[in-house]
């Protein structure tokens, strides 16, 4: 059975095909109006989520399936004590695909183990978020109309940032990339990514804590949020949230076809006055997210068809 779990279990290929099926439901929604009849997608969602949970549905209803699910833990079963993997085994008898949710690292893949459908990682903990790298790439995609060639700074909480983790790794892989990363000391991206995916492929990459003096060389500006659900410590998270505001003023020395990304929600990081700068494209990068998550639910299912589970694991 196909999951995804992570966006490096994508080849570069069938991204680019996922791209190409997004913008092609983009340019004729109604030849896709009618090709999940029948089906039913599961949302389990352990921690809130706004967007995301929103995107999916929208994404099923609009491919003319069902939608069913939880969107808290309270809501389910999990509130007395069962598994992950139980809990997916269990949704599987009912829906024909599962995107799931949680605030533990690895929870989704534990949960894939013994599913007899596809799941999705929606978001696991600090870890991955596989669906919003695919909505950034088809974001840029549009945007840029290339993926390569780019500069792209990261702003922001790049150490408990799964929206980040996720991104640097697909866009590692596609050529001339360059990646200036921006945050404070504390909120470094972890020593593992540095190492596995940019040292060791001999990207190109700068650290630094000053937003303001990377700005006249960004193709793409990237803001999140300080997490404060990732911090272990009050204190820290006060001291750290207003790390960086982006405001009108900052972009006095940015390129003019610069694209302002943002996984959202956003707190203060970025100023209301920014929304009308025609650079701002964080609105359209929601609206893309639904267009991303048809292509790839058509793509899982299209899969499940071809390889159907033996009906002996089923049981």
């Amino acid at each position: 059975m196909r999951h995804l779990i992570d966006i490096m279990d994508l080849s570069i290929e069938e991204l680019d095909e996922m791209i190409a099926v997004a913008k092609d439901i983009i340019a004729d929604p109604e030849k896709y109006a009618h090709k999940c009849a029948g089906k039913k997608l599961a949302t389990l969602f352990f921690e809130p989520s706004t967007r995301t949970r929103l995107s999916f549905e929208a994404a099923m209803y609009e491919l003319g399936g069902n939608v069913l699910g939880f969107s808290e833990a309270q809501s389910s079963s999990a509130a007395k004590g069962e598994s992950v993997a139980d809990t997916i085994r269990t949704v599987g008898c009912y829906a024909d695909i599962i995107a799931m949710r949680h605030p533990k690292e690895g929870a989704p893949i534990a949960g894939t183990r013994r599913s007899t459908v596809p799941v999705i990682n929606a978001g696991d903990g600090g870890h991955n978020h596989p669906t919003q790298t695919l909505t950034d790439l088809l974001t840029i995609s549009r945007e840029k109309n290339r993926l390569d060639n780019l500069t792209i700074g990261l702003c922001g909480d790049l150490k408990f940032g799964r929206t980040v983790h996720s991104l640097i790794n697909a866009m590692s892989r596609y050529p001339n990339n360059k990646f200036i990363l921006i945050s404070p000391d504390e909120l470094r991206i972890p020593e593992y990514l540095k190492y596995e995916t940019m040292i060791k492929k001999n990207l190109e990459f700068v650290e630094t804590d000053d937003l303001e003096n990377a700005m006249p060389e960004l193709d793409i500006l990237y803001m999140t949020r300080v997490q404060r659900e990732r911090f272990f410590n009050e204190q820290d998270y006060l001291r750290l949230k207003d790390s960086y505001i982006l405001t009108p003023d900052k972009l006095d020395n940015a390129k003019e076809d610069l694209s302002i990304l943002h996984p959202l929600p956003r707190v203060n990081e970025i100023s209301v006055a920014v929304d009308d700068d025609p650079r701002a494209r964080y609105f359209e990068q929601v609206l893309n997210g639904k267009y991303i998550r048809m292509a790839l639910i058509l793509m899982l299912l299209e899969e499940a068809k071809r390889n159907p589970v033996p009906d002996w694991q089923k049981q």
